[in-house]
């Protein structure tokens, strides 16, 4: 029987063999390792003698015998010294008597210069087996590493190997790494050492860059295991080899280590503020790409490299992903990517975030891997549309930027049609789909008017929107809406758009990179009882009073008081001992009045009960005064200090809960969150975004997360985190065929004289419009307000209708399809000012009911808990106009539609259509669930039934008002909006009640 020792050896001694017979690598042995600089002497001077001759000859008439023995002193020297380190001195050199010695050469961009290609081409990697890297006190050997990987003869790479036939596993390996390796040898030292150290088995390979004893953190670095939903952590098991060959086989090549050198890893610095001193200091990490990392930069530069700029991608990669190094780390490689041709595939990378102000960690991480002047600038708060403008027309590679400027730059940036830009999408979200990211595709165009004539002007209008053949957009995001996988990814073999690249949530959660907030959930329901408080019975408006009714208990000081009671106790007794008793939380509120409220109850209740070791912060936008109180609050005025400090303020250890109403819900990163309270409805990807605040780990604590919901239903969040476990799939697709449906709809109306179409399309098309042509389009507007004018006011109303429903479907056509219909486009820039000519109608005042009523006897009884539930992947979505026509039908659904525009332009809202109908379709359940409404259709002819269908739609908004509070209570207030939307259902429900 084979030993256990010879299980080890003999994969090693595959490892080793690869690496000679297939890399290139020189086999070298103990005696030639240096212990006390951690290099191979002999190498690194056969390196220098052959690549850098004449400054080694120079450096020879000054030191002369010490020569050597200079260089390899000032190079340690250079690598220990403050400030300094191995991979400072790798891509720098070092200076010797006004001489530099380059201690690596990176493939170049290019095959241009052949002197820089031979020196790349004379790197040299070699490695060594049973390195031992101290010897105790008796100069016997201490410790011992199966395979250390030199460049140049300096040693960058340790390698623990485990034989999992001989019943040990990588874990072993970190166990020894963490226990019988001193983080003082010089080997072993942070920064002075080996750059990365792997924990290596048959099965999976783990990694680390810094060992620190007991405390070393080790992260996979893994492919994952399975494809699509499947997705997850470990590697795939393979028929014929290891599942960790990959390791030699390609991170372990010339190219991969020279690439990963060059361009991958580099030292973070970070300021931290210790909480004994009360002091700052600065935190140093070396990143070293995760595997996906490395693997979605790659393919993403394969891909350009072959399509160059005639694609968009899209990529699914989790929150952990470290999607931030992923930017910085592509943003920088297509910078300096070359084609066959050996040209510059882009001119500029702009780096996109729809954040207000572009991310701080992300404007760091950029600047941080390039220090060349010019390379990069970024577009900060203090930035303007001018200042954007000037940075795309100059030389500046890179341009970090929020989206909201590009749509005041359209006009004012010319002279890009030779340009070629590769846009970075941080975080894709809605702001990526609609006038925005059509803004971009137009101030990028390589498409520019040639002539004066309208078919063309008319032409390049289409062709500026959609996807340009000068623009390659990357866009990156977790939780892919529909409308961006049908932007930005890629159809597949059975015909699904999926993303380009995925890092799983599901696999995040396996790796230990986030949590899985959903393991222990709780929700609550709240009961009362509501009576009057007038002997009379005065009549009032209904659909007001209830939705006055609605918001007074939710504001009751009551249910206020029970609720803050349950949460401060909660977290008082399971939480706030967690992470070495610095664990936080965070109340989620639906408004700003709510937010101070809750504040307000928080810090009576504490008080009360005389806790002195917690305290809330605030967090909400604007102003808000409260009903009962002529006082105005801001968070600034609340918390004692700017809006700008907060997040840095809850970071100290006194400020343990954060109660917010409409923001730290995306983008939020704090470790120390163990627990949220939810008090809002949370829907599809606002649910996910929202907990998902909780899913950072926060090493080394074994952290463990609570939620209790006082609003949701578990079951819809288990659904809404279902479409983003694992990957994301769009099944359907738009297509010209409905718009041209809406044309002919549009034209029954015979308003649109053709002659007046071409006028006004001319017009409109010029660049600049003088007073002339002014009263022209003045005078065909006016013409066709007259004809509109001459329809009743229900025709009146459809036909309106129908204009902003083709426009909204127009729009998003020509985004997404090279959709390009000339005469149609001009009846879109005619229909697009005529909507300016139409006025809208405003709500006039309401009352007060409060007075009224009393609410008593208040419960908070909890309801259910979840705790480790199996999240069944749920992957297919669909295009929000599809599904909702899948369901409802395409008349209804449009007709919804533009029913809501009216809506949230009458009460200054955006409320969003497909969240919307959604919530309707769910008011329509309730209405078929009714009794009363079932016998009326039996009984009733459709005319009559509709009386008790109208009486009823006040009771089923009450009945699903926690499914959309906002919106619900608005329609609620709004008699004629609510009879519109809800009326499109009344005929379908009367047939379908009838049939039962």
């Amino acid at each position: 029987m084979r030993t256990l020792i010879s299980e080890r050896y003999d994969f090693q001694q595959e490892i080793l063999d690869y690496l000679e017979d297939n890399q290139g690598y020189i086999r070298r042995t103990n005696k030639d390792y240096d212990m006390h600089f951690a290099l191979d002497r002999e190498l690194l001077l056969k390196f220098l003698y052959a690549t850098q001759s004449k400054e080694m000859e120079k450096l020879s008439k000054i030191f002369k015998e010490k020569t050597e023995d200079t260089i390899i002193n000032t190079i340690n020297t250079k690598i220990t010294s403050k400030g300094s380190s191995l991979i400072d001195v790798l891509k720098n050199g070092i200076e010797i008597s006004n001489t530099t010695l380059r201690l690596m050469y990176p493939k170049p961009a290019s095959t241009l210069n052949k002197e820089l290609y031979k020196k790349y081409e004379q790197n040299i990697f070699s490695v060594m087996e049973e390195v031992i890297a101290s010897n105790d006190q008796h100069g016997k050997p201490k410790e011992r590493v199966d395979l250390v990987i030199f460049l140049n003869g300096l040693a960058i790479i340790c390698i623990e190997i485990k034989s999992n036939a001989s019943g040990q596993s990588y874990e072993d390996a970190i166990l020894q790494y963490r226990e019988d390796r001193n983080p003082k040898t010089r080997l072993f030292m942070f920064k002075v050492g080996a750059l990365v150290y792997f924990a290596l088995d048959f099965n999976e390979v783990h990694m680390s860059t810094k060992l620190d004893g007991k405390s070393t953190y080790f992260l996979p670095f893994n492919k994952g295991c399975g494809e699509g939903v499947n997705t997850g952590k470990g590697n795939p098991i393979l028929p014929d080899k290891y599942s960790t060959s990959y390791m030699w086989e390609d991170v372990l090549s010339k190219d991969s280590l020279l690439e990963l050198i060059s361009k991958f890893i580099f030292l973070e610095k970070k300021e931290e503020i210790d909480p004994v001193r009360d002091t700052k200091k600065t935190k140093e990490t070396i990143i070293f790409p995760r595997f996906h990392q490395r693997r979605c930069v790659k393919k993403l530069l394969d891909d350009v490299y072959e399509h160059k700029s005639s694609r968009n991608y899209l990529i699914q990669h989790s929150a952990g992903s470290g999607k931030t190094n992923s930017i910085a780390w592509l943003s920088h490689r297509l910078a300096t990517l070359h084609d066959k041709d050996n040209q510059n595939i882009f001119d500029n990378v702009i780096v996109v975030t729809d954040r207000v102000v572009v991310d701080r960690q992300l404007q760091k991480a950029v600047m941080g891997l390039e220090h060349k002047s010019g390379f990069i600038r970024v577009m900060d708060d203090k930035s303007t549309s001018h200042d954007l403008a000037d940075a795309l027309a100059g030389k500046t590679k890179i341009i970090a930027t929020t989206i909201q400027k590009f749509p005041h730059i359209i006009h004012s940036v010319k002279g890009l049609k030779d340009k070629r830009f590769a846009v970075i999408i941080d975080e894709a979200h809605s702001s990526t789909a609609g006038k925005n990211m059509a803004a971009v595709s137009r101030t990028l165009s390589s498409t520019e008017a040639k002539s004066s004539d309208v078919e063309d002007l008319i032409a390049d209008e289409i062709l500026r929107n959609g996807k340009q053949d000068n623009v390659s957009i990357f866009a990156f995001t977790a939780t892919p809406k529909p409308t961006t996988l049908q932007l930005f990814a890629q159809e597949n073999q059975k015909g699904l758009r999926e993303a380009f690249d995925l890092y799983s949530m599901k696999q995040a959660i396996e790796e230990g990179f986030i949590l899985d907030v959903l393991q222990n959930y709780t929700t609550y329901k709240t009961f009362y009882e509501l009576n009057k408080k007038v002997e009379d019975d005065p009549r009032v408006n209904t659909r007001q009073a209830k939705a006055q009714i609605a918001r007074f208990i939710r504001l009751h000081e009551t249910n206020i008081a029970q609720r803050i009671e349950i949460i401060v106790e909660h977290f008082k007794t399971s939480i706030m001992d967690e992470l070495g008793g610095k664990a936080k939380a965070m109340v989620v509120t639906a408004s700003r009045e709510e937010a101070v409220k809750y504040h307000k109850a928080f810090n009576e209740y504490i008080d009360k009960k005389g806790y002195k070791d917690i305290k809330a912060l605030v967090a909400f936008s604007g102003k808000v005064t409260l009903d009962d109180e002529d006082i105005e609050y801001t968070e600034a005025g609340i918390n004692g200090f700017s809006e700008k400090k907060t997040a840095k303020e809850f970071d100290k250890d006194e400020n343990r809960v954060l109660l917010v109403a409409n923001k730290y819900q995306t983008g939020f990163d704090q470790p120390k969150l163990c627990a949220m309270y939810v008090l809002k409805t949370l829907k599809g990807v606002a649910a996910v975004q929202t907990l998902s605040r909780l899913n950072r780990i926060c090493p080394p604590f074994n952290k463990t997360t609570f939620i209790l919901d006082f609003v949701n239903d578990y079951k819809d969040i288990e659904d809404a985190f279902s479409k983003y476990y694992s990957t994301t799939l769009l099944s359907n697709t738009i297509t010209p065929s409905g718009i041209y449906e809406l044309e002919a709809k549009i034209d029954a109306y015979l308003m649109f004289d053709p002659d007046y179409i071409d006028r006004a399309s001319e017009i409109l098309c010029k660049e600049r419009i003088d007073p002339k042509d002014k009263k022209k389009l003045n005078y065909i507007l006016r013409r066709t307000q007259k004809k509109l004018d001459e329809l009743d006011e229900e025709q009146r109303d459809e036909f309106v209708k129908l204009l902003r429903k083709f426009i909204r479907f127009y729009e998003f056509l020509i985004q997404v399809t090279q959709f390009l219909d000339n005469e149609l486009h001009k009846k879109y820039l005619l229909i697009t000012y005529l909507l300016r000519y139409i006025s809208v109608k405003h709500s006039g005042g309401g009352f007060d009911i409060t007075s009224m009523i009393k609410a008593k006897n208040f419960i908070q009884k909890k309801n259910e808990s979840y705790e480790k539930p199996k999240i069944i992947a749920k992957p297919v979505v669909k295009l929000p106009i599809a599904e909702a026509l899948s369901s409802i039908g395409e008349d209804k659904i449009e007709h919804i539609s533009v029913l809501l525009e009216e809506f949230n332009a009458r009460h200054g809202v955006d409320f969003d259509k497909d969240v919307v109908v959604k919530f309707l379709l769910q008011i329509q359940d309730i209405l078929l669930k009714s009794e009363d409404l079932k016998l009326s259709a039996k009984n009733n002819t459709e005319q009559d039934f509709n009386f008790a269908y109208y009486d009823k739609i006040d009771d089923a908004l009450l009945d699903g008002i926690e499914q959309n509070r906002d919106f619900c209570s608005k329609l609620l207030e709004d008699k004629e909006s609510k009879k519109e939307l809800l009326g499109v259902f009344s005929s379908s429900i009367y047939k379908k009640l009838r049939e039962k």
